[in-house]
């Protein structure tokens, strides 16, 4: 039997669990994929520390250049993370002539026209499944499961952080900063958590599937981005009253040659299938003109989700070297074709929450309505709610507004215009809904 030999970059958690993997599994991956994969190196800056992994120290170096180029290693596997070295690494692999396997969302959502480059002028493969949904089949799934559908939407709740975070908040009605410290104890947030509760973490993997789903490379600076830090408590508990609730979002849609990327806290029916997924689980819901609805569900991140998906990779450019044919060296166009234009975030419509705090007097919802008339945005309803404890304003009431459909640029205009009428205390809060 044929056998292909791997080097690992990065031995972290997601690296340990590769490796335990292949080690484990070698057997049962060479009797379903007709080739044998073999471990021949490892590289790390620590190779000393425990990973809870019986490894041949023969297998490691510090040197991750000297596995790039070692004849026995045949696929090159990234691990490290980030922009910095990775990149460097990845880069160099992919000159060497070797196929590369990631999960390097960053790495791929800023630097993907490059990398795509390398591996096309290189005729190697580019293999990134685990870049997006950890343990969830999303980016196969793309290239080829709905290989022959118009990609016309997708909704991904991509980040298990925020969604612990909004879960909590929502079921024990606790505070935003609780949750994120008992997240930070729990090892589900970072000590330093802005990639996950801004957004950025959830822009990367949305510009990724993007990317994918339209054939050119979808920069970040075109991606819309707010994150859950400010989010209040009282939003979380209106929005149930109103039967939604609140997930951070990312939404993906195509209107004629239009694209659509935004990452936000966005109101979902309870109804809803994404409405259901809970704590640190990730879910995409893709729409197909052929498929209609499909829902990918599971765990996003962690080492043995991330792992499987990770081997999953490994295996399928094995059989693509002992085929002679690489098939993904070319998966994002580097440049957009004229095809699709990305639509400026002001020009985009939805329909929205609107959370304002209002002096409590005769009038001022008059006011309110008559400004959102003049800009164009129709109130589908509104209600005066109750504050609760430290959520109380002296003066002040809560008027909570569903609206129909509308553009940003609109909604923007019409709140800033209410903000300096003088009936409000604070600035407004809005939040889009599906």
């Amino acid at each position: 039997m044929k056998q292909i030999g791997v080097g690992i970059l990065g031995f972290g958690t997601v690296g340990a669990g590769v490796v335990e993997g292949l080690l484990r599994n070698r057997q049962t991956m060479a009797e379903r994929l007709g080739v044998e994969v073999a471990l021949r190196r490892i590289a790390d800056i620590d190779i000393s520390t425990d990973r809870g992994v019986a490894v041949d120290a023969s297998l490691l170096t510090t040197d991750a250049m000297a596995l790039i180029h070692d004849a026995d290693v045949q696929i090159v596997v990234e691990l490290i993370g980030g922009t910095g070295i990775a990149k460097t690494l990845v880069l160099a692999a992919l000159n060497a002539g070797k196929p590369v396997v990631t999960a390097n969302k960053k790495l791929l959502a800023e630097y993907g026209d490059e990398i795509f480059d390398a591996a096309e002028k290189n005729g190697v493969d580019i293999y990134f499944g685990a870049s997006v949904g950890g343990g969830i089949p999303i980016i196969r799934v793309l290239r080829e499961g709905l290989a022959g559908n118009e990609i016309q939407s997708i909704h991904g709740i991509l980040n298990g952080t925020c969604n612990y975070i909004l879960t909590r908040m929502e079921q024990e009605g606790l505070p935003f900063e609780e949750v994120l410290d008992a997240a930070q104890r729990a090892g589900y947030a970072e000590a330093d958590p802005s990639l996950d509760i801004d957004g950025f973490d959830t822009a990367h993997k949305a510009s990724i599937l993007a990317s994918l789903a339209y054939g050119f490379h979808v920069p970040m600076e075109k991606v819309l981005v707010e994150g859950i830090r400010n989010l209040s408590g009282m939003d979380v508990r209106f929005a149930a009253e109103f039967g939604y609730r609140i997930k951070l979002l990312a939404m993906i849609k195509r209107e004629q040659s239009e694209i659509e990327v935004c990452v936000h806290p966005t109101l979902v029916p309870l109804p809803h299938m994404l409405a259901s997924v809970n704590h640190a689980f990730n879910a995409v819901m893709v729409q197909g003109d052929l498929s209609g609805n499909t829902l990918y569900y599971g765990r996003g991140a962690g080492r043995e989700p991330t792992a499987s998906t990770v081997i999953g990779d490994i295996g399928d450019v094995a059989r693509n070297l002992v085929a002679g044919q690489p098939r993904y060296r070319r998966a994002i166009s580097a440049t957009n074709d004229g095809t699709f234009a990305m639509r400026p975030p002001p020009e985009a419509a939805s329909k929205y929450y609107l959370r304002l705090m209002v002096l409590d007097k005769a009038g001022a919802l008059g006011i309110m309505a008559t400004i959102l008339g003049r800009h164009g945005v129709s109130i589908l309803a509104a209600t005066q709610k109750a504050c609760e404890g430290e959520d109380e304003t002296l003066g002040y009431v809560p008027i909570v507004m569903l609206t129909h459909m509308a553009k940003e640029a609109d909604v923007d205009a019409a709140l800033r215009d209410i903000f300096t009428a003088g009936v409000l205390n604070e600035p407004p809060v809005k939040l889009r809904m599906i």
